[in-house]
């Protein structure tokens, strides 16, 4: 019997290693390090009232994990683009470049090349599809910055679908005369669609209703978050998951739209999911925000891996980070960790600082219980969160500064935030004993983690120019 049961184990392993993939799911989380998975971890798990670490992230759970170090060609820190060149196409470049090497050589990305053997691609994020990391997989520039060039060479890619919040600059920052983005997406073969009932209610439509039907008259797609009330497209990003409104586009929604699209009109596909609103947050150094995002990413993972259950034997997930933002420490003196009382924040810093700028719009002069009121309401301090005479003090200072015009508000890459917002941020960040050494990204190394055919090769100390590779060799192998 035993001999039997070796036997069966044997095969088992067999037709496991050689199993053929057809389906390759490339999360990223952009400036997610491992403390941001932990802290995620921790912080579900205390809210809950479980043991530290009792509520797991599902990337956390698959069978193989290792680490990669993230430096670039030019910097020990690297930015996102060449992060990104280096995830999609295996190669180190300069930082600020996309899809070259650093002497400005064309660099040729997995999905490109994936797409010229007819695998279905898709690319979505919940920052801008012309951003750094989802342009990666398609774009050539020398700089990262230049996103009309970007989205136009987005435009011209033929990759089957793209989801995100949408275009940076549609219409070119400066110049009104060059093509609208949405436009040139739609001339080139691109159906938009504006938010996931929008898309849902389009591929309903479309979708053929017996193997003898006619092909779908929806061949490419181009899923972003729907016009606002007055009608404005807002590219830059999808809203914090902490401050989502009924109907905004989420990435779970992206990726649940996403994976029918591509397997009903492709034998074979892969996505690349980026997770980029972490990066964001940790670069206001926001963390229940940042936290949040993780977990946000962690649910579009679970739909991908819904798939895998149902095609294990033909599924590739892995799941990594471009680099870390905000050298992020759960731990700022002593054995304490009160990830908990980060329950307490309502909002992202972004919308705190809003808050505190239409407050002192509004009346030049607020009163301090004015001000100490929107403390309560979106951070829970006094209320929820002790607060001590020297650290009301303190904060009562940068409101007299800001009384005065005399504050500094903190510049951060993304947006710059009200002053008495990011104060209020750190001090909640302080009581959960949550630090951070930047606004900037980090050296740290980040996150590997895998499932499926040939996720194994994924184990391990590596560097970011190994990932993409090995999947291609798990590919050519399989």
């Amino acid at each position: 019997m035993k001999r039997v049961i070796c036997i069966l184990w044997a095969v088992c392993c067999v037709l496991f290693a050689f199993g053929e993939v057809k389906y390759v799911f490339y999360f990223i989380g952009d400036g997610m390090g491992p403390n941001q998975v932990l802290g995620a971890e921790m912080y579900r798990s205390a809210v809950a009232g479980e043991p530290l670490g009792r509520v797991q992230t599902l990337m956390s759970t698959f069978p193989y994990s290792g680490a990669a170090s993230t430096f670039s060609k030019s910097n020990g820190i690297t930015d996102s683009s060449a992060a990104g060149t280096c995830l999609a196409t295996g190669s180190k470049t300069k930082n600020g470049t996309l899809g070259l090497t650093e002497k400005g050589d064309t660099l040729t990305t997995i999905a490109e090349q994936l797409k010229a053997k007819g695998w279905g691609v898709g690319i979505m994020t919940t920052v801008a599809i012309d951003h750094a990391t989802p342009a990666a997989f398609y774009a050539h520039v020398e700089d990262r910055d230049k996103y009309y060039r970007i989205g136009k060479q987005l435009c011209e890619s033929d990759f089957d679908f793209f989801g995100g919040a949408g275009f940076h600059h549609p219409q070119g920052k400066h110049d009104d005369k060059k093509v609208n983005l949405y436009r040139l997406a739609e001339e080139n073969g691109y159906t938009i669609a504006h938010g996931y009932e929008e898309a849902q209610a389009l591929l309903s439509n479309d979708r053929p209703q017996s193997t003898q039907s006619a092909t779908p008259q929806v061949e490419k797609l181009i899923l972003v978050q729907k016009e606002d009330d007055k009608g404005a497209q807002h590219g830059s990003n999808l809203p914090y998951s902490i401050d989502r409104k009924e109907g905004d586009l989420t990435l779970a929604q992206i990726v649940e739209t996403a994976i029918p699209f591509l397997d009903e009109r492709h034998e074979r596909f892969f996505m690349m999911v980026e997770g980029g609103m972490v990066d964001y947050a940790c670069h206001g150094d926001d963390g229940r925000t940042a936290i949040d995002e993780v977990w946000d990413m962690n649910e579009a993972l679970r739909v991908a891996y819904d798939f895998y259950l149902a095609h294990p034997d033909e599924t590739l997930i892995v799941v990594t980070a471009d680099h870390e933002t905000g050298g992020m420490a759960l731990g700022n003196g002593g054995h304490k960790l009160d990830l908990a009382v980060l329950q307490y924040q309502q909002c992202s810093s972004w919308i705190l600082s809003d808050l505190f700028s239409q407050v002192f719009e509004n009346n030049k002069k607020p009163s301090w219980e004015e001000v100490k009121e929107l403390y309560r309401s979106k951070l829970g301090l006094w209320d929820k969160v002790i607060v001590t005479a020297e650290e009301e003090a303190e904060l009562k200072a940068l409101y007299k500064a800001a009384i005065a015009h005399k504050g500094k508000d903190t510049k951060t890459l993304y947006k710059t935030l009200n002053q008495l917002s990011d104060a209020g941020v750190q001090l909640l960040n302080k009581k959960a004993h949550v630090g951070w050494t930047t606004h900037s990204h980090s050296a740290h190394a980040v996150p590997i983690f895998s499932i499926g055919v040939g996720a194994e090769k994924f184990s391990g100390w590596k560097d970011l120019t190994e990932i993409a590779p090995t999947i291609s060799e798990i590919i050519d192998n399989s």
